[in-house]
């Protein structure tokens, strides 16, 4: 199922679209908690700080967004509040493992180095996809004259993303060679995630 017809669907169903709602808020949860796992006070920069803080309010608007449907839905993270669960919950635990293991084979990076540069890898592939995802959500929402807009988090992702770039071109002359290997292994896992989206969907639409 093409990415238009799959939020086609979603939105159609308020029960389906909150808990693919939920299941964005939880994707910007993890991520700004790696964010903050991986932070090491003493070398904290305005961008990495500004960057977890975002991603925090992104999970937060997104949870806040689901009352706008039903003020009684999706009150945690457990599975039955969420769609494809499993690779929800493990996209971006995935691309950071894969990518880390990229980096220590291929650079020879370690330790704080190692976890640096896989946050920008990683940061940098989940930007490109949100800049391709949000933009056709927004467009759908819009076209059903829903009452939940993202309106505000593609402006927020757009600058993430340059700022990744900038930070991107300081860590390697060869960054584009990496990121495009990064962006290959990120392909995959969308692919993955969007057909146990499709499926989910399928099994509730029957029952």
């Amino acid at each position: 199922m093409e990415l238009e017809e799959l939020l086609q669907h979603i939105v159609n169903h308020d029960e389906v679209h909150a808990r693919f709602l939920n299941t964005l808020s939880l994707q910007e949860n993890i991520g700004a908690r790696k964010i903050s796992a991986n932070e090491q006070p003493e070398t904290s920069t305005y961008m990495v700080l500004k960057h977890a803080a975002e991603e925090h309010r992104h999970a937060f608007y997104l949870k806040k967004q689901i009352t706008r449907l039903n003020a009684a839905a999706c009150p945690t993270y457990e599975p039955d509040y969420l769609l494809a669960p499993y690779s929800s919950k493990y996209y971006l635990n995935k691309l950071d493992l894969m990518t880390s293991r990229y980096l220590k084979n291929t650079l020879d990076l370690q330790g704080t180095p190692l976890k640096f540069a896989a946050y920008l890898l990683v940061t940098y592939a989940i930007e490109v996809r949100a800049d391709l995802i949000y933009p056709i959500y927004q467009d759908v929402l819009s076209k059903n004259n829903s009452k939940v807009s993202v309106r505000s988090i593609i402006l927020e992702e757009q600058g993430h993303l340059e700022e990744m770039i900038v930070q991107l071109k300081s860590f390697s002359a060869d960054w584009e060679f990496h990121a495009e290997h990064i962006l290959k292994i990120e392909s995959q896992l969308y692919h993955n995630w969007i057909s146990d989206l499709s499926k989910t969907i399928n099994i509730i639409s029957n029952d």
